[in-house]
């Protein structure tokens, strides 16, 4: 085996652990999101210019409020890994009409990967 293989390997499970997130945000339903996220995830991020920040159950209630993304486009551009730690840069395009880049940091969690901490920038 590779030195290769293991991180190509984690990256793998690193971008389908990111796939609830995806497919919560084009469903509405908080739900299938939450899948994504370790309980004690935060936020924070600017939405205009108020500071949207705490605990990750603000940004499930704020999906609930406002409905599904079903037109979302959503692109990995990057990963970085090391042993049980990761950081992830997703670009979202149509989020409701919004484009956000999204930037993740991860911990491998009892063998899964989960999203800690959430940081976003919302394009204008």
């Amino acid at each position: 085996m590779s030195n290769l293989a293991t991180p190509v390997r984690e990256q793998g499970l690193i971008a389908k652990a990111i796939q609830p997130y995806i497919d919560g945000a084009r469903s509405g339903r908080s739900d299938d999101m939450k899948l994504a996220f370790h309980a004690d995830a935060t936020i924070f991020g600017y939405a205009g210019a108020e500071l949207f920040a705490g605990p990750i159950q603000q940004l499930f209630d704020w999906h609930e409020a406002n409905g599904p993304a079903s037109e979302l486009d959503a692109r990995i551009v990057g990963i970085d890994l090391a042993d049980t730690v990761a950081t992830l840069r997703l670009e979202l395009d149509n989020w409701r009409g919004a484009r956000f880049t999204d930037l993740f940091t991860l911990l491998k969690v009892d063998g899964e990967w989960k999203i800690m901490n959430k940081v976003f920038h919302l394009h204008a």
